[in-house]
C-alpha cells in the first residue's frame, strides 16, 4: 500500500462501482415537504419488509438466539428485515477501523477517495450479507436443510440479500439529503418507539404465578387492575410496581431519560481558534461531553450481545455441565415472556445483565456493584479506544487545524496537540462513562429500551434533526 498519487489499496474498488448501486445526489436542494416525504416512504418500506415473512421457511418456533439484539439491529425474526442494518453497520464501522487505523489510505478531500471509500463499504456489506443468509440458513434458524430443500434455501437467501441491499439504498437515498437524517438512526428509532408503544399498550395477556392473568401493556393493565380489582389502592400500587412485566414507573423512567439525555447532550467545551491566513478571523472549535457520541453504546451493546449469544449456544448444547460454559452463564427459560425466552441465572451473563428493580440490587449487592464497574468502565474503555481509530484523537484534529490553516491562540505545532490532548481524551472518557452511568440508571429505573434507548438518544443527526425542524 502506497499513499500520495501512488497505488492504494482502495483501487482494487474500482472495476466492481459500475456494478454496485448508487443514489444520485440531488439537483440542487430538496425542500422540507419532499423530504419528508422520502423519509416516511423509506419508514413505510421499512414496516411493511419487517412484517412479511420469508418465503420458503420452515419454522421460527423456539427461543430467539439473536433476542438481545434485534431492537438495536433493526431486525425482525422470520421476516424480510431479519439481517435488518447489521451489514450496513457492520461494514461502515470496519472501514473507519481500517482508515482510522491507516491500514488503508483515505484522503476525504480527494472526491475519487471517497467514492473508493464508499464503494468498499457497499461491497462488503453485500458480503457480509450473503455471509450472514448462509450461516442462518446452514444452522437450521428456518428448519433444516433437509426440510427447506435447495430451493428453497436458495430462495430465503436471495430475500435475505435482496433486502440489505434495499436497506443500504435507502440509507443513500436519505443521507444524500432527498430525506431527514440517516435510514439506520430512523429504523432503530422506529423499533424503539414500537417497542415503547407495545410495552404501554400490549393487549397480550400472560397468566403469572400469583397474580392470576395480567395485560403486558403498562396502561392496559393499569385500567384492567381498576376495573376488576376490588381494592383499588392495591391495584394502582401494583400497575405501578409489578415485577417482571411493564409497569407505570418504567414509562415514566423513559420519558425522564429522554429529557435528561436532551439535556446533556448540548454540553461542550468551546476551544477558540483563528485563522493564520486572515488576520482577525477567528472561530470555536467544540468538544462535546458525547465525544464519541452513540460508538460507546453500540460496541458495548455489540460485545454483550456476542456474550450472550455465545453462552445460550453452548449451555444448549452437550456441553452445558463444563466447568467454563457455566462461567460464561448458565440459562433458564422466562414465564414472563413469550416464546420461552431464556434469561441468564448465573455466570458472567448474569453479572452483566441489569438488576430488575432496586429491590434486586439490595438482595445481590456484589452483581449490583459489578454490573455498574462493568458498565462505567466498558464504556470509558470503548469511548477512548474509538478516538484512536476513527481519525478524532488530539493527533487527528490537530492535524486537520493545520491543514486547514488554523491555530489555537498561543499553540502552535506540537504544542497544538499538547493542548487538545488536555481536553479530547478526557471527554471522551468522562463522556463514555455518563454515557454508562444513564445506561445504568436506566436499566435499574425500568426504562422500557433500557441499553437500546439511551442507544438511540445518542444519535446526533436525529437530535440535531428535530433542533432544526
Amino acid at each position: 500500500m502506497w499513499g500520495g498519487g501512488g497505488f492504494k489499496i482502495l483501487h482494487l474498488v474500482r472495476p466492481f462501482l459500475r456494478f454496485l448501486p448508487e443514489i444520485g445526489n440531488p439537483e440542487g436542494g430538496v425542500p422540507l415537504r419532499e423530504k419528508i416525504i422520502y423519509t416516511v416512504l423509506a419508514l413505510f418500506i421499512f414496516l411493511v419488509s419487517s412484517q412479511l415473512p420469508l418465503y420458503g421457511i420452515h419454522s421460527t418456533i423456539g427461543t430467539d438466539p439473536f433476542y438481545w439484539m434485534r431492537v438495536i439491529l433493526a431486525s425482525s425474526r422470520g421476516t424480510l428485515m431479519e439481517l435488518g442494518i447489521t451489514p450496513i453497520v457492520t461494514s461502515g464501522m470496519v472501514m473507519q477501523l481500517l482508515a482510522g487505523s491507516k491500514i488503508i489510505q483515505v484522503n476525504n478531500s480527494v472526491r475519487e477517495d471517497k467514492a473508493l471509500l464508499n464503494g468498499a463499504q457497499k461491497m462488503l456489506a453485500m458480503l457480509i450479507a450473503v455471509g450472514q443468509a448462509v450461516a442462518y440458513v446452514l444452522s437450521g434458524m428456518y428448519g433444516s436443510i433437509h426440510l427447506l430443500g435447495v430451493g428453497n434455501a436458495i430462495l430465503i437467501i436471495f430475500q435475505l440479500c435482496f433486502a440489505s441491499i434495499v436497506v443500504m439504498c435507502l440509507d443513500e437515498l436519505l443521507q444524500k439529503g432527498y430525506g431527514l437524517g440517516s435510514a439506520i438512526s430512523l429504523f432503530i428509532a422506529t423499533n424503539i418507539c414500537e417497542t415503547i408503544i407495545w410495552k404501554a399498550f400490549s393487549p397480550t395477556t400472560l397468566i403469572t404465578g400469583g397474580r392470576g392473568v395480567e395485560f403486558e401493556g403498562a396502561v392496559i393493565s393499569l385500567f384492567h387492575m381498576l376495573i376488576t380489582r376490588a381494592d383499588k389502592a392495591q391495584a394502582l400500587r401494583e400497575a405501578f410496581q409489578r415485577q417482571n412485566l411493564p409497569n407505570l414507573l418504567n414509562l415514566l423512567a423513559t420519558i425522564g431519560i429522554f429529557l435528561l439525555v436532551i439535556f446533556l447532550q448540548p454540553f461542550h467545551v468551546a476551544l477558540t481558534v483563528k485563522s493564520k491566513r486572515v488576520r482577525g478571523q477567528q472561530g470555536s472549535y467544540p468538544i462535546n461531553l458525547f465525544y464519541t457520541s452513540n460508538m460507546p453504546i453500540i460496541l458495548l451493546s455489540a460485545l454483550v450481545s456476542n456474550i450472550y449469544f455465545i453462552s445460550q449456544l453452548l449451555y444448549r448444547s452437550r456441553y452445558s455441565e463444563n466447568f467454563f460454559v457455566n462461567l460464561l452463564g448458565k440459562w433458564k427459560e422466562s414465564e414472563y415472556s413469550v416464546g420461552a425466552q431464556l434469561i441468564p441465572v448465573d455466570g458472567l451473563a448474569y453479572y452483566i445483565t441489569a438488576p430488575s428493580s432496586l429491590q434486586d440490587m439490595a438482595a445481590n449487592p456484589f452483581r449490583a456493584l459489578f454490573y455498574i464497574v462493568f458498565m462505567l468502565s466498558a464504556c470509558a474503555m470503548f469511548s477512548r479506544m474509538w478516538i484512536e481509530v476513527s481519525g478524532s484523537s488530539a493527533r487527528d484534529v490537530a492535524k486537520q487545524l493545520e491543514e486547514q490553516q488554523m491555530e489555537i491562540p498561543g499553540h502552535r505545532g506540537s504544542n497544538l496537540h499538547k493542548e487538545l490532548n488536555r481536553y479530547i481524551p478526557t471527554a471522551a472518557a468522562f463522556g463514555g462513562m455518563c454515557i454508562g452511568a444513564l445506561t445504568v440508571v436506566a436499566d435499574i429505573a425500568g426504562a422500557v429500551g433500557s441499553l437500546r434507548l439511551a442507544f438511540y438518544l445518542l444519535c446526533d443527526d436525529h437530535i440535531s434533526v428535530l433542533r432544526d425542524l
